[in-house]
């Protein structure tokens, strides 16, 4: 496989098998009640900066409490055969930690922060956060903007830079591994789309069926920690 590109579309349910509670889930009885909406939006965050705050610290140290699992290890692996580009939903740090080292956030990452009036990246301290509470109020930058998640909400245009390299990296890909994502959130939706337009196989790693199936060069009925580790020495036969 060498001089061969992979590149890797991954989404929350690669997470979910590390532990990471997929977005949609009840993460907790706090917010168990709470519109999505209210906690993931700039107009949720202008109303209740402190209750969005509380939120994203707390998923930010819950991350740090899981593992990256054999399908992150597997992806980081496969750098020793190939290029391997990672095209990711997940604003978690999994892939990293698993030792992927191209890694592009579409949404963001949960391991970043930046001023919301002047836009500076923020590395100051973070309260710490052992158990979730419904408000915390957020660090405030030296301009005397608040500081928040370097997060995609709903609303907001994804980050140029991770668009742009992962649009590269779909065009420029031999093959395409779409893994654990519904397909259906756009514009990461339309990537696989773009692969499958410009003739580069697709496979969709992923124990349900998606709005991808039907199109997908070849579709595994998987999870992505028992389909992954063996998934690049097979793909010569699945592909035939």
């Amino acid at each position: 496989m060498v001089n061969v590109q992979v590149t890797v579309l991954s989404g929350a349910g690669i997470s979910a098998e590390s532990g990471v509670p997929t977005f949609r889930d009840v993460e907790t009885g706090l917010w168990a009640k709470v519109d999505p909406y209210e906690i993931s939006s700039t107009e949720g965050w202008q109303r209740h900066p402190e209750k969005v705050w509380a939120w994203y610290l707390w998923r930010h140290y819950m991350m740090k409490a899981v593992a990256p699992n054999d399908g992150h290890r597997a992806v980081a692996a496969w750098q020793d055969y190939a290029e391997v580009h990672v095209v990711t939903q997940n604003v978690d740090d999994l892939h990293e930690r698993a030792g992927s080292q191209r890694v592009h956030h579409l949404h963001g990452s949960l391991f970043e922060f930046r001023c919301a009036r002047c836009d500076a990246a923020y590395d100051g301290d973070l309260p710490a956060m052992p158990e979730p509470v419904e408000t915390v109020n957020p660090p405030r930058c030296a301009c005397g903007g608040m500081i928040r998640p370097n997060v995609v909400w709903f609303g907001e245009a994804l980050p140029s830079e991770a668009w742009d390299r992962s649009v590269e990296a779909v065009a420029n890909a031999d093959v395409a591994i779409v893994v654990g994502t519904s397909a259906v959130v756009y514009p990461a939706a339309g990537l696989p789309e773009m692969a499958l337009a410009n003739g580069v196989p697709v496979i969709e790693v992923n124990p349900e069926a998606t709005a991808l199936s039907a199109s997908a060069t070849l579709s595994l009925r998987e999870t992505a920690a028992t389909a992954l580790p063996t998934l690049l020495q097979r793909l010569p036969a699945l592909l035939g």
